[in-house]
């Protein structure tokens, strides 16, 4: 038994120098009808859930999810006003919401508050609306939609 454990290091000694590296086989292609190879989500990590992760922003923004909805909301500061976008999608397959009622009741720098009406642009999906304001500095964003008389509200922030 002594004979093996002394021989065994001296070959991987003897393996390593000889400089030729252990072939290695051909990666083979996934098959082109495979689900994976068709889908436009990517492949689920070994031991997650097959479900996609609907938390995840869709248009840039930053994401809440609120019971079965899915609200994203982007901020884009301009010259004179900020133009904010708001998202609000089915949590389940991310379908707009068209007839909802949505207010975006922000807080401004200097702590007084705007309350801006978004409107529903059927073209983008989304909801909009400017908000006018030049102040640099921390915004907080209470976004409150009423679906059919459900109150759903989403908490953002954003710096301009």
């Amino acid at each position: 038994m002594l004979l093996p454990k002394v021989l065994f290091p001296s070959l991987l000694l003897l393996t390593a120098c000889t400089g030729t590296p252990a072939p290695v086989p051909p990666a083979e292609p996934p098959a082109e009808s495979s689900p994976a190879a068709l889908s436009s989500e990517p492949a689920p990590a070994p031991g997650s859930s097959s479900v996609p992760d609907h938390s995840q922003p869709k248009a840039g923004g930053q994401v809440v999810e609120v019971g079965n909805y899915h609200l994203e909301f982007v901020a884009i500061p301009e010259a004179e006003v900020i133009h904010l976008d708001f998202y609000l999608q089915r949590g389940d397959d991310h379908s707009s919401i068209a007839d909802a009622t949505v207010t975006a009741q922000v807080q401004l720098p200097d702590n007084s508050t705007q309350a801006v009406t978004l409107t529903y642009d059927a073209e983008g999906e989304h909801y909009f609306g400017n908000l006018s304001s030049t102040a640099s500095g921390a915004y907080n964003v209470a976004i409150l939609t009423d679906i059919a008389g459900e109150k759903v509200n989403g908490r953002f922030n954003f710096t301009k």
